[in-house]
C-alpha cells in the first residue's frame, strides 16, 4: 500500500505527519508531496489531501483517526 499525503506546508497537512497512525496492513510506503504541479496531476484542488494506492480518498480537510482506519481497510 502507498499512503501519500498532498499538501504544500498547509497546517493541515503537516498535522498528518504528527497525528497518531493507525496501523497499516501489510507492506506500507509513505510519501508526501509538496509541489503544486504534481498535486494537481491528482485532480486535488484544494490541500490537504491523502492518497492510497494512486487513488485520492480526502480532499481539503484533515480526516478523524476512526476516518483514516476506515480509508486503510
Amino acid at each position: 500500500m502507498k499512503i501519500q499525503i498532498l499538501g504544500t506546508g498547509c497546517p493541515g497537512a503537516r498535522s498528518w505527519r504528527t497525528r497518531p497512525r493507525p496501523k497499516e496492513p501489510g507492506s506500507t510506503t509513505r510519501e508526501k508531496i509538496t509541489d503544486i504541479s504534481e498535486i494537481m496531476k491528482f485532480g486535488v484542488m484544494m490541500t490537504p489531501g491523502l492518497a492510497v494506492d494512486g487513488v485520492v480518498k480526502a480532499v481539503g480537510k484533515v480526516p478523524s483517526l476512526e476516518e483514516l482506519k476506515a480509508l486503510l481497510n
